[in-house]
């Protein structure tokens, strides 16, 4: 019998907290929910967790510094970020703190389980041979990609830092190299939901993993834009000892 995912719900209204657990135990998961980031940390290391729903605004530490130092520790558990804030540039600092995915307040317990079950299946469908167990070491033009640290190291041996969500979106081109992705597939591929017209955090995303790159944006050598198309990974892609 297979074991139901563990889901922790990190939430300070006790009322929140009550309402998913019994929705998301119906529904054939598991579920521990904690009040602040003191108890998620204490969750996190009773046992397994497969996902993490977390509010931005928490006592203590809030949801994004919480998720960052989550993301600093190379832990690759999925996270959907719960907020009443709904503005763009929220959404956008929510993923580069590592967030898998943004639900804004009010919510539906049924909206939150499809997302749950979306960001799921999209965390664990990497390509086989790009699993970290398989490639630690991805080398790709004159960088390489340390899987498991999740940062770049450059011919010269400058190591430079990845957020979660630069480096998720690295890891998709990776497994898409010489392939035109447009904006809608990488949002599917990166927050798991379907794209909206206005929303720019994908563009903005390229933008600051083409500069932890060093690519120009005016000519870019590695991540090309193709003009109403998308974006491509235009170098050759390889598991690097």
């Amino acid at each position: 019998m297979d074991t139901p995912d563990h889901i922790l719900i990190v939430d300070d209204d006790a009322e929140i907290r009550s309402l998913l657990r019994q929705y998301l135990q119906k529904n054939g998961l598991r579920v521990t929910a904690v009040p602040d980031g003191r108890a998620m940390w204490q969750a996190l290391e009773a046992g397994r967790i497969d996902l993490i729903v977390l509010d931005l605004m928490l006592p203590g530490d809030d949801g994004l510094t919480l998720c960052r130092d989550l993301r600093a520790k190379s832990s690759d558990i999925p996270v959907i970020m719960l907020t009443a804030r709904g503005e763009e540039t929220d959404r956008i600092v929510g993923l580069e703190m590592g967030a898998d995915d943004y639900l804004a307040k009010p919510f539906s317990a049924r909206e939150l389980l499809a997302r749950i079950k979306v960001v799921l299946r999209r965390a664990r469908s990497l390509p086989q041979n790009l699993q970290p167990d398989n490639a630690r070491h991805i080398r790709f033009g004159d960088w390489v990609l340390d899987t498991v640290h999740r940062q770049l190291v450059s011919a010269a041996g400058v190591v430079t830092p990845l957020s979660g969500a630069e480096y998720r979106l690295l890891r998709i081109f990776l497994s898409h190299p010489n392939r035109v992705l447009n904006r809608d597939q990488l949002v599917d591929l990166t927050q798991g939901k379907e794209a909206d017209p206005l929303d720019r955090s994908i563009d903005v995303q390229v933008s600051r993993l083409r500069y932890r790159l060093g690519d120009d944006p005016r000519e870019p050598h590695l991540i090309k834009t193709v003009r109403g198309e998308g974006y491509v990974l235009a170098v050759a892609v390889s598991a690097a000892p």
